[in-house]
C-alpha cells in the first residue's frame, strides 16, 4: 500500500474538496398545471410530460 510521504496541507485538502458542495435542485413550472416539478421528469401533480399526458390521474 502507498503511504503518504508528507502531510497534506489544509489548502491542498480544501482545493481537492472544492467540488464536494451540495447543489440546489433545478425546478421548473409544469406547462399543464403550473406546479413546480423537477426538470426532465413527469409532473407528480397532473402526470404530464412534454405537454403530453403520460400517467393517468387516477394512478397518482
Amino acid at each position: 500500500m502507498g503511504v503518504p510521504k508528507n502531510k497534506t496541507s489544509r489548502h491542498k485538502k480544501g482545493s481537492r474538496r472544492s467540488h464536494h458542495h451540495a447543489t440546489t435542485m433545478a425546478y421548473s413550472k409544469c406547462s399543464n398545471c403550473g406546479e413546480l416539478k423537477l426538470n426532465h421528469r413527469v409532473c407528480p401533480d397532473c402526470g404530464h410530460y412534454n405537454k403530453k399526458q403520460v400517467i393517468a390521474t387516477d394512478e397518482l
